[in-house]
């Protein structure tokens, strides 16, 4: 963690350097290939992916396959996110397809109103994000910024860009083409941020072709305070 060298973090831009003056406003959808009311909301956010100051992520699951299809992106860590959420936001228990926006609120994947509501609300809110900046391909640099009591969590999110489409061959959804946007291949904790600069070392991508996203999150589920991006490479 090189603090000395994140003092010039004052983000003016530069070559390599991938700077979020106004963090996107963050839409997790949890989803299931198995979950027979799934597909409209995997196209809806899908729309929503295209939106200016949007950055839309599918989390498929893996609690469905129990019903005849495994999901073919699902993983176990992606439940767990969704539990974290379940807790902090006191639901009864985890659904899909549920929308969680920008950690702060949720609703089901098929209430479009309602989170086209949440959207607005995220976008017209207060928002003290802290400076990030991609330094070359394995490192992210976290400025100085408000933190929550305790710490807050950086998260390493690597999605998969291109619509995608599965056949499903079993199950409730057997014979349907279910399309996906945004699908999170890999999701990786790289430390935590105390409100001072740090530099956090990214790992090599598991897959080619990945694009990249940096949440700094409070703990548990809470809130997103900042948000980097990198688009895949060419």
């Amino acid at each position: 963690m090189r603090t000395a060298a994140l003092l010039c973090l004052t983000l003016f831009a530069t070559p390599g350097m991938a700077v979020a003056a106004k963090p996107p406003v963050v839409v997790e959808l949890f989803t299931a290939q198995g979950c027979a009311s799934c597909g409209e909301a995997n196209s809806y956010v899908g729309k929503l992916s295209e939106r200016p100051g949007v950055l839309a992520l599918t989390f498929p699951v893996d609690y469905w396959d129990y019903l005849g299809w495994a999901d073919t992106f699902a993983k176990p860590e992606f439940s767990d996110r969704q539990k974290a959420y379940v807790t902090r936001l006191a639901l009864r228990e985890s659904y899909t397809p549920q929308v969680v926006v920008d950690g702060r609120a949720q609703a089901g994947g098929l209430q479009t109103d309602k989170v086209d509501k949440l959207l607005t609300t995220a976008a017209g809110g207060p928002r003290n994000p802290p400076d990030m900046a991609f330094i070359g391909p394995r490192r992210v640099d976290v400025g100085s910024g408000a933190a929550p009591r305790g710490g807050a969590d950086v998260w390493l999110v690597r999605y998969d860009p291109r619509d995608q489409d599965v056949v499903v061959r079993k199950g409730d959804n057997r014979g349907q083409t279910v399309a996906h946007k945004n699908v999170v291949r890999e999701i990786k904790r790289l430390g935590s941020w105390r409100g001072r600069p740090t530099a956090y070392r990214l790992p090599p991508p598991t897959e080619e072709g990945l694009a990249t996203a940096v949440l700094v999150q409070s703990p548990d589920g809470g809130r997103i305070l900042g948000v980097a991006m990198r688009d895949a490479p060419n």
